[in-house]
């Protein structure tokens, strides 16, 4: 199975090295110099990790073949793609791989039914569920503990404790202003 992991970015320097936005949890695993990975576009690759160093707490990697910055940044925006057997799983006890989560069903804790997870999005802060509903629409649950209170592989469902808002239009609207319509003019 392929899984992305991560998105080249700009060219860094005159020697061939790219910034990374890494996509997984494991970048010493999946993007070890010697890596070979593939790539999306296709005929960008595939590419070989020649070094990666971080550099003001960013991932730097060089690629085979790779020596100029045109080089570099004829890569920008292209995916890297690992080979991953499904059956692996992560080293966390709490971590998933995005394909283990996909069209898991979403429920409540009093067993309502949500959805259907169609989509991960990794944002620099969290990652979020996409979830489609019943109805067609999407709604999207960030991936935390607060939230997320159980995923069970075995009967495909993820269970939430989402506060009010999140699923429904019934959100408490608390105020700390008192109801000023009663004052009296003088």
């Amino acid at each position: 199975m392929q899984l992305v992991v991560a998105r080249i970015g700009r060219a860094h320097g005159i020697k061939g090295e790219v910034t990374v936005e890494v996509r997984t949890d494991e970048p010493e695993l999946r993007l070890a110099p010697g890596a070979v990975l593939a790539t999306d576009p296709a005929s960008a690759g595939p590419l070989t990790i020649e070094t990666g160093r971080v550099h003001s707490g960013r991932l730097l990697l060089r690629f085979e073949g790779v020596s100029d910055r045109t080089g570099a940044e004829a890569l920008r925006n292209t995916l890297l793609i690992a080979e991953v057997d499904p059956e692996e799983l992560p080293e966390g006890e709490d971590e998933y791989y995005d394909h283990q989560l996909i069209d898991l069903d979403v429920v409540t804790a009093d067993g309502t039914e949500v959805g259907r997870i169609t989509e991960i999005s990794h944002l620099p802060t969290q990652d979020l569920f996409i979830v489609e509903r019943p109805d067609g629409s999407e709604v999207m649950i960030p991936f935390v503990e607060e939230i997320v209170a159980e995923i069970d592989l075995e009967e495909q469902k993820a269970v939430i404790t989402p506060p009010p808002g999140l699923i429904d239009d019934r959100a408490e609207i608390a105020s700390s202003r008192e109801d000023v319509s009663g004052r009296e003019e003088s």
